[in-house]
């Protein structure tokens, strides 16, 4: 499986849609109250350190071509009536909390109803129940679209998606917005996975250090293996792990962990699932849970309705 895009080519596993910046449509639903489709909110905290000024796009269109043009992610906030004491959390959150404003430099903020539609090429589409967004399952919440680096493999494609909801294992909470914002970049599989260790209750360290091109690449490879053959496992492990030391400048020993969902569970549930899987298990555990100088993680499902993970990690001699 590949990542989902969404904008120019608004697509699920690589499957095109729509050039949003051509369209001429706004989006159903949108306000156009606000001066150049923006919305100012500056509201009181409880705490004495007062409020900080957040600005919202109103505008799916209006956000999608600012972020382009200053190269930055992109974060959509679906906003669902029947989640209202969450919504009011989380947007508190965005006006308070400092360790949330530290990273909204980085990201132009849209927000939009959940039955939010756009007209392309003559047609309505209602942005939730497009497979760009078949990670959000139709429910209000966050999705982070990247578009900082048109050279990148990311660039216009859904990299986040957290909604607002009751899985098997996840359930949104508003202590994951630090750690939704400041993920390294990638595409969703990789994001989850790091998230998923990110907020497992004993924080485990093997993300703390630097995230590696290269175990990035050889954990998606791993996956990705994983999946085709359908059966988990630390297959041609020694000659992966020469691979990886040579390509690392050789002084480095690398340690890989894997594990496998339970069949037809959501990708951040699996994701979930797999940092759990790796707890029961002494050896995983120390790899997972210790501080590498570089790591990698990844995570694909097979055709059998299984998801397979895998984290690279490399410490310099």
């Amino acid at each position: 499986m590949g990542p989902r895009t969404i904008g120019a080519g608004l697509t699920s596993l690589a499957v095109p849609l729509v050039l949003l910046a051509g369209f001429s449509a706004p989006v159903r639903g949108e306000s156009r109250q606000t001066p150049r489709n923006q919305e100012t909110s500056q509201h009181l905290c409880s705490s004495s350190a007062g409020s900080a000024q957040t600005r919202w796009y109103a505008s799916y269109a209006d956000g999608w071509r600012e972020a382009e043009r200053s190269g930055k992610m992109m974060l959509v906030w679906f906003q669902d009536d029947t989640e209202r004491s969450l919504h009011d959390e989380v947007g508190q959150a965005f006006r308070c909390d400092k360790s949330v404003q530290a990273h909204l430099e980085d990201f132009v903020l849209v927000k939009l109803p959940v039955d939010a539609e756009i007209t392309s090429q003559g047609k309505q589409i209602r942005l939730l129940e497009h497979a760009a967004f078949a990670e959000m399952h139709g429910r209000g919440g966050l999705a982070i679209i990247d578009l900082v680096d048109s050279t990148a493999e990311t660039f216009k494609h859904v990299v986040s998606a957290f909604p607002f909801m009751k899985g098997k294992y996840y359930r949104f909470h508003v202590e994951y917005l630090p750690v939704i914002l400041g993920l390294p970049r990638g595409t969703i599989t990789q994001r989850t996975m790091i998230w998923a260790v990110r907020v497992h209750p004993e924080h485990p360290a093997s993300t703390e250090g630097e995230e590696s091109e290269t175990l990035v690449a050889e954990a998606c490879s791993h996956s990705h293996y994983q999946a085709r053959i359908r059966l988990q496992g630390h297959h041609q492990w020694e000659n992966r792990f020469h691979r990886i030391r040579r390509l690392l400048g050789g002084r480095t020993l690398p340690v890989e962990v894997v594990a496998e969902s339970w069949p037809d569970e959501t990708m951040i549930d699996s994701c979930i699932d797999c940092v759990a899987s790796w707890r029961q298990s002494s050896g995983h555990w120390h790899a997972v849970s210790q501080h590498h100088s570089v790591y990698g993680y990844d995570i694909h499902r097979g055709a059998n309705g299984i998801w397979y993970g895998t984290g690279i990690f490399a410490s310099y001699e």
